[in-house]
C-alpha cells in the first residue's frame, strides 16, 4: 500500500515538467552556441576551398553583423504588449529561431555556391563588389537566428541570465572542439552536423506538437542530405585543382581533410601531369608520371612515379639543383615534404641523409603509405627520416646542423603568388624565421628557396630583402658575398649561405647556369652580362632590384618601388602583401591585358569588405534603432561621451582579438587551428569576465561612482593582460617548439585567458551604469558597440598589414584608455 505522505509530497507532473524545462533551456542554448561557433569556424574552411582569399576576419565580421542585427530586431520587437506575448509564446519563438538557424545554415551554403564572386576580377569588374556584398549578407543570416535564440532567452528569463550566459560560453568552447574534431570530415558535412543541432535544441525547449514535428522533419531532411555533395564548396575556376580536372581523363582518386586543410589527390592518365618548376628549356626528355596533391584546391605538390626505369636527369636540370652542384650536402633538411619531390631530388643528387618535415599527417600518410608504392617507397628509404611537425617549430627544437635546408611547399608556390595571399600570415619566410634557418646550418651550409618568376618582380625581391635583413642580423657585414641566385623563364632559385661563396663555387654556378640556359641573377664576382643572357625581360628586372637592395640606397629603393617589398617580420608576417595605393593606376592599365588578376587582389577584397561592413552595419544595426527614439539620457552622460565609450570598446576588443589570432598562428603553426583555440579562449574567458562584472553590479552597495572605478580597474587589468600575453606567447614560441600541438594550444590559452577575462568587463559595467542614468540609451549602446565590432574585425587586419601587430595592439590599448577617460564625467577628471 502506498504511503499517503509520499503521495502527498511527490512532485506533480506540472512541477516535473517545469524542472525538466529549466534544465532543457540551458542545454538548448549550449547546443545553439556550439553549433553557431562550429559553423563559423568550418565556414572559414569552406570559403578557403571555394576561394583563395583569407576569409577568417570576414566571417568573424559577418557573425557579429548577424548578432548585432538580431539584437536590434529584438529591441524593436520585444516591447510593450509583446513582452507579455513573449512570456506566453517563448518556447514557440525559441524553437522557430533554432529551426530557422538550421534551415538557413544549409540554404545559405547553396546560395553561396552559386554567387559568382571572383576576387581576382575585383579590379576590372565592379560587379564583383556587389557579389561580395551579397555573399557577406547571405552568410550572416544563420548568425542572426542563432543570436535571436540567445536574446529571446535573456529577455524572457532575465533572472536566469548568469546561468544561461554560462551555458552560452560552455557551448561556444564545445563548438570550437567540435569543429576541430569535424576537420577530418569533408567540410560541408561538418557544416551539416552543426546545422542539425538547431532542431535538437528546438525539440528540447518546445512542448508543442506542431513544432516537434517540424524539428523531426528538419533533422531528417538534413540527415538525408548528408551523403550528397550539394553543399560542397565549388572551387574557383582559376584554382589549380579546377584547371587540372578539365584535362581529359583527369580524376580524383583520393580526398581527405585534417586541421591543416582539405586535400585532393588527382591522377591524369591521358594528359600526364608535369610539375617541374625551373626546368631547363634544353631538357627534352619525357618526365615520369605524377600524381598531384592539392591543398584547399591549390598549391600542388607532386608524387613522382618510380617504376624502376625512370630517367632522373630532369631533377638535375631544374634551377633548384643548383646547391647540389656548388657544395655537395651530406645532410639535408626539407621543410615541407608534400609529395616528396624535394626529397627525391636530394637523394638523386647525392645527399646521404634527408630529414623531411611535413605538417599534415594525412598528406604524409598519402605520400609514405597509401601511395608509397607509386613513388617506389621513396619516404621509406633508409636515408630518409620523416617527421610530422610544424617546420619552423622543428627548426627551433632540433640540435642537428644541416648542410642544406630546402624551404619547400606551399609558401613558395601557392597560387603562383597571385596576390591572393595578401592577408595570410606566412611565418615561414620572415626575418626571424630565416635567422632560425641560418642558425641551423653547418658552417658551410646553405638555405635554398625557389620562387615563381613574375613581371614586374615582387615575391623574389621581397624574399631577397628579407634574407639580406636576416643575414645582417646574424652578423654578416657584406650579404652580397653570401647570396647567389639563378633564374629560368618561369622560376628562380635563391641560395643564402652561412659563409661567403668562394671563387670555386661561383665558377661552378656559372657552368651550371650556362649548360642549362639559366641566367645568373646574382653571384659574388660573377661576369657582367650574365643576368639576361638567355631570358630577356622588360625593366624593372630582378637583377636591377637585387643590385639596388645591396646598395647603400636600398631603403630609398624599397620606399620608392611600385610594390611593397619591405622585409617580412613576425610583426608583419604578410609575405603575399605587395599592394600600394600608388600602384592602383598600374592595376587599372593592366585590366585590359588580363594582368590585373596577378596583382594583390586579396588586399582589395579586404578594403571592399570593410566598406560594405560599414554600410551594412549602419543599415541593419544602427539605423533601425531610430524607431525607439532616444528619450532622456540624463545630464551627466552626454550622447557623445556615451557613444565614444561603446564605440571605443567595440573597436578595441576586435583589434586585440584579430591580432591575437595572428600571434597564435605563430605558436600553433596554422591560422585555422589558431582561430579555433583563440576564439574559444576569447569568448569563454571574456564571458567569464562579464559574469564576474555582473556580480559586482548585483552587489547592493555599488553606486555609480563605484561602477566608474570598476571600469578604470578593468582597463588597468587589460594593460597588465596585454603585457602577460606578450611575455607568454613570445616565451612559448621559444620554449615549446618541441611540444605536442595540444600542449602548445594550452599554453596559448593560458596566455590569452587573463587578458580576455579583463576585456569582458568594461562593456557590461558600462551598460549597468547606463541603465541607471539613461536607460533609453541602452539599445543604442548595444547598436554602437555592434557596429564598431563589425567594422573592427576587418579594420584590425588592415591595420596589422600596414603598421604591424604590435602597433595594432597599442592602438587597441589606447582605445581602452580613451574609453575609461571619456566615460568619467568632466568634473571627475
Amino acid at each position: 500500500m502506498a504511503d499517503p505522505d509520499a503521495v502527498e509530497h511527490a512532485p506533480s507532473a506540472r512541477e516535473t515538467s517545469s524542472a525538466m524545462h529549466a534544465v532543457a533551456l540551458p542545454v538548448a542554448i549550449a547546443l545553439v552556441s556550439a553549433a553557431a561557433l562550429a559553423w563559423q569556424l568550418l565556414l572559414m574552411r569552406w570559403l578557403a576551398i571555394a576561394h583563395w582569399h583569407p576569409f577568417a576576419v570576414m566571417i568573424i565580421s559577418l557573425a557579429l553583423l548577424g548578432h548585432g542585427a538580431s539584437g536590434t530586431w529584438l529591441s524593436l520587437w520585444v516591447r510593450g504588449e509583446r513582452q507579455a506575448r513573449l512570456a506566453r509564446d517563448f518556447d514557440a519563438a525559441f524553437a522557430t529561431c533554432a529551426l530557422l538557424f538550421a534551415i538557413s545554415a544549409a540554404a545559405t551554403l547553396l546560395i553561396a555556391r552559386d554567387i559568382p564572386f571572383n576576387g581576382l576580377e575585383l579590379v576590372w569588374n565592379p560587379r564583383q563588389v556587389l557579389w561580395l556584398a551579397l555573399l557577406y549578407l547571405t552568410l550572416s543570416i544563420p548568425f542572426f537566428f542563432a543570436a535571436a535564440c540567445f536574446g529571446l532567452a535573456f529577455a524572457r528569463h532575465g533572472a536566469r541570465i548568469p546561468a544561461l550566459y554560462g551555458a552560452d560560453l560552455i557551448g561556444a568552447a564545445m563548438g570550437a572542439l567540435a569543429a576541430l574534431a569535424a576537420s577530418a570530415l569533408p567540410v560541408h558535412r561538418g557544416l551539416l552536423l552543426a546545422a542539425i543541432c538547431g532542431p535538437i535544441a528546438a525539440w528540447l525547449v518546445t512542448r508543442r506538437a506542431p513544432y516537434r514535428v517540424a524539428c523531426i522533419i528538419v533533422a531528417i531532411a538534413l540527415a538525408m542530405l548528408w551523403p550528397t555533395q550539394v553543399f560542397a564548396p565549388r572551387a574557383n575556376e582559376f584554382k589549380g585543382l579546377s584547371k587540372t580536372l578539365l584535362l581529359p581523363g583527369a580524376r580524383v582518386i583520393a580526398h581527405g581533410a585534417d586541421p591543416y586543410g582539405s586535400f585532393t589527390l588527382v591522377e591524369s592518365a591521358r594528359v600526364p601531369l608535369r610539375f617541374a618548376p625551373g626546368l631547363s628549356l634544353s631538357h627534352t626528355d619525357e618526365l615520369p608520371q605524377q600524381l598531384a596533391i592539392y591543398t584547399d584546391g591549390d598549391a600542388m605538390s607532386p608524387i613522382v612515379r618510380d617504376d624502376g626505369h625512370a630517367n632522373w636527369q630532369w631533377l638535375d636540370d631544374m634551377t633548384s639543383a643548383l646547391p647540389y652542384r656548388l657544395r655537395l650536402p651530406d645532410r639535408v633538411l626539407v621543410l615541407g615534404t608534400g609529395g616528396g619531390l624535394d626529397v627525391l631530388q636530394a637523394l638523386t643528387l647525392g645527399a646521404r641523409r634527408v630529414d623531411a618535415v611535413e605538417q599534415s599527417a594525412l598528406r604524409a600518410r598519402w605520400a609514405r603509405d597509401d601511395f608509397g608504392a607509386y613513388s617506389g617507397h621513396l619516404l621509406d628509404d633508409r636515408r630518409v627520416n620523416s617527421f610530422i611537425a610544424d617546420p619552423r617549430a622543428f627548426v627551433r627544437a632540433t640540435a642537428d646542423r644541416y648542410d642544406l635546408i630546402v624551404l619547400a611547399g606551399g609558401e613558395s608556390f601557392a597560387s603562383g603568388g597571385a596576390g591572393v595571399q595578401s592577408a595570410s600570415e606566412q611565418y615561414a619566410v620572415t626575418v626571424e624565421a630565416l635567422r632560425d634557418y641560418l642558425r641551423t646550418l653547418s658552417p658551410r651550409g646553405m638555405l635554398v628557396v625557389t620562387q615563381w618568376s613574375k613581371q614586374p618582380p615582387r615575391d623574389e625581391l621581397k624574399l631577397f630583402a628579407t634574407a639580406v635583413e636576416a643575414l645582417r642580423a646574424e652578423g654578416v657585414r657584406d650579404p652580397a658575398r653570401n647570396v647567389a641566385a639563378i633564374r629560368n623563364w618561369d622560376a628562380s632559385t635563391w641560395l643564402f649561405a652561412r659563409s661567403a661563396f668562394d671563387a670555386h663555387a661561383v665558377a661552378a654556378l656559372t657552368r651550371f647556369a650556362e649548360r642549362r640556359g639559366f641566367d645568373v641573377v646574382h653571384a659574388p664576382g660573377a661576369r657582367a652580362g650574365t643576368h639576361e643572357r638567355f631570358h630577356q625581360l622588360d625593366p624593372p628586372t630582378v637583377y636591377d632590384g637585387v643590385q639596388a637592395l645591396l646598395s647603400p640606397q636600398s631603403r630609398e629603393y624599397v620606399r620608392a618601388y611600385q610594390f611593397d617589398i619591405e622585409p617580412v617580420s613576425d610583426d608583419r608576417p604578410y609575405f603575399g602583401h605587395f599592394f600600394r595605393w600608388r600602384s592602383l593606376p598600374e592595376l587599372w592599365r593592366l585590366r585590359a591585358q588580363g594582368g590585373a588578376v596577378l596583382l594583390d587582389s586579396g588586399y582589395l577584397v579586404l578594403v571592399a569588405t570593410l566598406v560594405q561592413a560599414v554600410v551594412l552595419a549602419l543599415v541593419l544595426v544602427l539605423l533601425p534603432l531610430r524607431a525607439l527614439g532616444r528619450g532622456d539620457r540624463g545630464s551627466s552622460h552626454s550622447s557623445l561621451r556615451i557613444g565614444a565609450y561603446f564605440v571605443s570598446l567595440g573597436l578595441a576588443f576586435l583589434l586585440i582579438e584579430i591580432a591575437m589570432l595572428s600571434r597564435l598562428t605563430l605558436l600553433l603553426g596554422h591560422p585555422w587551428i589558431a582561430a579555433n583555440v583563440g576564439l574559444a579562449a576569447m569568448l569563454l574567458c571574456a564571458g567569464l569576465g562579464s559574469l564576474h562584472a555582473q556580480r559586482w553590479v548585483s552587489a547592493s552597495n555599488v553606486d555609480d561612482a563605484a561602477l566608474d572605478r570598476r571600469i578604470a580597474w578593468a582597463v588597468r587589468a587589460i594593460v597588465l593582460g596585454l603585457a602577460w600575453q606578450f611575455v607568454v606567447l613570445v616565451g612559448a614560441h621559444a620554449m615549446t617548439a618541441s611540444w605536442p600541438l595540444a600542449w602548445r594550444a594550452f599554453v596559448g590559452f593560458i596566455g590569452i585567458a587573463p587578458l580576455a577575462f579583463a576585456m569582458g568587463m568594461p562593456f557590461p559595467l558600462g551598460l549597468a551604469r547606463l541603465s541607471r542614468s539613461a536607460p533609453a540609451f541602452v539599445p543604442w549602446a548595444w547598436g554602437l558597440n555592434g557596429c564598431a565590432s563589425v567594422v573592427a574585425a576587418i579594420l584590425a587586419l588592415l591595420l596589422a598589414i600596414e603598421v604591424g601587430l604590435r602597433a595594432t595592439l597599442v592602438i587597441a590599448l589606447a582605445l581602452y584608455v580613451f574609453a575609461a577617460w571619456v566615460w568619467r564625467s568632466p568634473s571627475a577628471r
